[in-house]
């Protein structure tokens, strides 16, 4: 897979998903953002969360982490997107929920099953 495939299906992705993480199994970061944003009632058809180091396509999953560089500033995991627009990290994501800045932002989005 090249760069430019890779380009298309993270924005057809972000398009079509309300949150999107690129995370690896491993990472604790990873598994805070993945813990936070678990708290939430996400519809299910509106979250995608790609394991880098679980991907069958290792080269893909390089070229994906590569582009999250150039996409965000940042190439490291995890990359948390709602609404096509990264919101950062693990402590990231951790930070605007504390602030009640996560729940909102769910919300707006329209990711969430009912009132929170």
């Amino acid at each position: 897979m090249r760069m430019e495939q890779v380009k298309k299906m993270i924005s057809e992705k972000l398009r079509e998903k309300k949150v999107v993480v690129y995370s690896k199994s491993y990472c604790p970061y990873c598994k805070k953002a993945k813990n936070v944003l678990g708290k939430y009632p996400i519809k299910d058809d509106q979250i995608e969360i790609t394991e880098l180091d679980l991907m069958a396509d290792q080269d893909q999953a390089h070229l994906i982490q590569e582009y999250m560089k150039s996409l965000t500033g940042a190439s490291t995991v995890p990359r948390v997107f709602i609404n096509g627009k990264c919101i950062g990290g693990g402590d990231d994501t951790e930070k605007l929920d504390r602030n009640g800045e996560l729940k909102k932002l769910l919300t707006d989005s329209g990711a969430v099953r009912g009132e929170l």
